[in-house]
């Protein structure tokens, strides 16, 4: 029998695939380690303009009619993309929630994209539905959700869009009598209200929008002076709303803000909601994985509690993005997502106990990034994980510490999780003069490579922010990072005492 057409483009058991397949890899874990080892700045300062020039000149169109030699065009990646984008392995790239990933996970993404499993039922998928559901269960296990279940997802996004979700369907049966499902949004679902800490992430509103409820539904909740949602305005709103006729049905509890990294009152949340019969939704998408650390597991106390959770793995989890998933505390609240279709998840599969995962998800085609979490569990283990966890705490607290002692920063809260906001600041500086040094010192730091943070608004005001999610990071790393600031801020105040 002679060789099949186009053998050596696909991995499989021919000679000449297997070949070309290992040529692959090999030129392309060369070429990666060349590039790790030799970039030592956090980013090059390109600009959007000259990174589109730079492609345009390496690759000329964006496609190729006849093909090119595999090295040329791993050349031109490494010199028009690898060398222009964020080093994420480098302990001062902080600015976002965006984590190095550990190197058993970077090997499972090897494995997962080959076999090219599809999640969405188990004649597409085997062995890989098992290892999902697996680590699902041990997810349950650890957030304490005994009769729960749960689905990968992208990360939370996705996961917040599906409490949302499953908070709509289950206030319209209960209250109502009514199927979103077969009938669509009830007519007085306007009157449906979702409240939330006025530091939530966006995709709170977004979800609300997208749902049919619109933006309004979203009420946001005051914090307290730790950026915590506030209890005593939580209580009045909702004596409020009532009063309104108007019907509170969903609490959106956040274990990790954005900006502050703050942790709401989960448990006493997880009352009020029982108490008014509210959906409790928490996204943990940053601080679920306090979940492993002896000394900080109790700061997500109360999220046992919770009707559905979201949780990212791509962040203190330590994987390749995309990666999260989300949890219900009661296994058949996915009975509101279940479709079935002949081809794909046909009932007699249910009752012959075949699991077809579509059943639980808001997508049909998914990825296998369960073996990321599972293989990295294997091979790096829990206690190691919490030990690095443990790490970007203390090493937090410690860039806290240090700015504090400094005259020239304004540190604005201690931190709870990873994440430390602040500003550089001096009596004498005007609001304009702030808040353009800050900027440009964060830029500064940007276009030289030297390090990576974030800008953000506190009550209108710019402030920077760091987020230490790199357990490899040293208190020296801290020190020269703080000391660059502080020289980008002199040179920057120099500048407007010389124009006024």
């Amino acid at each position: 029998m002679g060789q099949r057409p186009f053998q050596r483009w696909f991995l499989s058991a021919e000679p000449s695939s297997t070949q070309y397949y290992q040529d692959t890899m090999y030129q392309t874990v060369q070429m990666l380690l060349q590039h790790v080892t030799r970039e030592t700045k956090s980013f090059s300062g390109t600009t959007p303009m000259q990174a589109e020039e730079r492609l345009r000149t390496l690759f000329g169109e964006s496609v190729s009619k006849n093909g090119k030699e595999l090295h040329e065009v791993l050349q031109n990646v490494r010199n028009g993309v690898m060398e222009h984008t964020f080093q994420i392995h480098n302990p001062v790239t902080m600015a976002h929630l965006q984590c190095p990933p550990l190197v058993p996970s970077l090997a499972a993404e090897v494995v997962l994209t080959a076999l090219n499993q599809s999640m969405d039922s188990w004649d597409q998928s085997g062995a890989a539905t098992t290892i999902e559901q697996q680590m699902v269960r041990w997810l349950c296990e650890i957030y304490h959700m005994d009769e729960g279940d749960g689905i990968f997802t992208t990360g939370g996004t996705q996961s917040n869009y599906m409490g949302v979700l499953l908070a709509r369907e289950a206030v319209s049966k209960k209250r109502w009598g009514w199927d979103v499902k077969q009938k669509g949004l009830h007519p007085n679902s306007s009157s449906l209200r979702i409240l939330c800490s006025a530091e939530a992430h966006f995709t709170c509103q977004q979800s609300a929008a997208e749902l049919g409820l619109g933006e309004q539904a979203v009420v946001p909740i005051p914090t307290d002076d730790t950026y915590k949602m506030s209890i005593p305005h939580l209580e009045k709103t909702i004596q409020s709303l009532k009063e309104e006729g108007l019907i509170p049905f969903l609490l959106f509890g956040t274990a990790g803000t954005t900006d502050f990294g703050s942790i709401d009152p989960l448990e006493e949340m997880a009352s009020i909601a029982s108490e008014h019969d509210m959906w409790y939704h928490v996204d943990a998408a940053y601080g679920g994985a306090l979940q492993l650390s002896k000394q900080h597991g109790s700061k997500l106390k109360g999220v046992e509690q919770a009707d559905s959770l979201t949780v990212d793995f791509h962040k203190m989890f330590y994987q390749p993005i995309s990666c999260g998933a989300f949890l219900v505390k009661q296994a058949n609240s996915f009975h509101y997502l279940t479709h079935h279709a002949d081809y794909l998840n046909p009932e007699q599969d249910e009752e012959d106990g075949i699991p077809n995962l579509v059943q639980k998800s808001v997508m049909t085609t998914r990825r296998f990034d369960a073996l990321k979490l599972f293989m990295s569990l294997q091979v790096v283990g829990t206690e190691t994980l919490a030990s690095m966890i443990n790490s970007t705490l203390i090493n937090a607290q410690y860039i806290a510490s240090q700015l504090e002692q400094e005259e020239a920063f304004q540190l604005i809260h201690e931190p709870e999780i990873n994440a430390v906001v602040f500003r550089l600041y001096q009596e004498n500086w005007s609001e304009e003069q702030t808040e353009s040094i800050n900027l440009a010192v964060r830029n500064e730091l940007l276009n030289s490579g030297k390090a990576i943070i974030a800008r953000t608004r506190i009550n209108g005001k710019v402030h920077l922010k760091v987020t230490i999610l790199n357990p490899t990071i040293t208190t020296k790393d801290i020190e020269e990072v703080i000391e660059a600031m502080k020289i980008i801020a002199g040179q920057e105040a120099g500048k407007w005492s010389k124009t006024n």
